[in-house]
């Protein structure tokens, strides 16, 4: 009986030129195997992104292995989502990861999910990354969770306009409570 947490090795955003959107490499150290010391360089790291990507550019596939990983993705417009994981992981699980991400980062981003809205909105994209993955490990897979935990209120519902009507009701009604504490003395 498996009893180890769902690990992720990393999570990539490539555009559709092959260029790093987003990049995330775990090395847990608590991870059975050991701290792994794959993928622990930046050149090691591109070069790794630069053959993941030539076998996965054409949509059409969800996972594959390649160089000793399991590659889940997923296309949208123009790019494309990876979670990287060990070759003895489970595929569905993984898989139900990266689609609970893609769909709570298209609800924050009212589906405008493509390079510069992703660019424009990182600090939403983080947030989800994290309420997913955390050190490596899974540990949501609801989207709307996701979403609910990451979303922030609008500022264009949160506006408090001052206008001079606002500030002549603060006059009078302070002009009243002084002349009621005043007639009580």
């Amino acid at each position: 009986m498996n009893l180890s947490l769902y690990t992720v090795s990393a999570f990539l955003i490539i555009d559709t030129d092959g260029h790093r959107v987003l990049a995330k490499y775990y090395h847990p150290k608590g991870h059975p195997n050991g701290e792994s010391k794959k993928l622990s360089t930046l050149k090691e790291q591109r070069a790794f992104e630069k053959g993941l990507f030539q076998k996965t550019k054409k949509a059409g596939g969800d996972i594959i292995l390649y160089d000793s990983h399991l590659a889940v993705y997923k296309h949208s417009l123009d790019l494309i989502f990876y979670i990287i994981g060990d070759p003895v992981e489970n595929e569905l699980m993984l898989h139900s990861a990266l689609v609970a991400f893609t769909d709570a980062v298209h609800m924050l981003l009212r589906n405008q999910v493509e390079k510069r809205g992703v660019l424009e909105n990182l600090d939403l994209v983080l947030l989800c990354l994290d309420e997913t993955i955390d050190d490596g490990i899974i540990v949501e897979t609801d989207s709307t969770t996701i979403a609910s935990r990451v979303s922030r209120p609008r500022a264009d519902t949160t506006d408090i306009v001052i206008n001079e009507q606002t500030l002549l009701n603060a006059y009078q009604t302070v002009k009243e409570k002084m002349q009621q504490r005043i007639g009580q003395l």
